[in-house]
């Protein structure tokens, strides 16, 4: 099994910075591809990055240019760097992993941190 723990949410102003961690416990080998996602009120979860196992990086074109994920496998923690934030990226960001895919479900979630970005 593996356990997920974000960290670094918070609130900040439009054009601010924040960057998340999500730590990696138990068996995190076993995970190949890791993916942030995000989720606004009223809205439904939807995936913003991925990272490979073969360290191929995805992302939503609503964050392009401005979101950076990265993996660091020494610290079995995967990151998201935000930049150039906007009031609609406000949402529960969620670290998730999976053990060959993201699709249709991650077998792994972390339990969310929230962001806030005021105008």
């Amino acid at each position: 099994q593996v356990q997920l723990v974000e960290s670094g949410g918070g609130s900040v102003q439009a054009g601010g910075s924040l960057r998340l961690s999500c730590a990696a416990s138990g068996n995190p080998l076993m995970i190949d591809v890791m993916g942030w996602y995000r989720q606004a009120p009223g809205n439904q979860r939807e995936l913003v990055a991925t990272f490979t196992g073969g360290g191929s990086t995805n992302y939503a074109d609503s964050v392009k240019g401005r979101f950076t994920i990265s993996r660091d496998y020494g610290k079995n923690t995967l990151y998201l760097q935000m930049n150039s934030l906007k009031p609609e990226d406000t949402a529960v960001y969620y670290c998730a992993g999976g053990r060959r895919s993201l699709r249709p479900t991650p077998d792994y979630w972390g339990q969310g941190t929230q962001v806030t970005v005021s105008s």
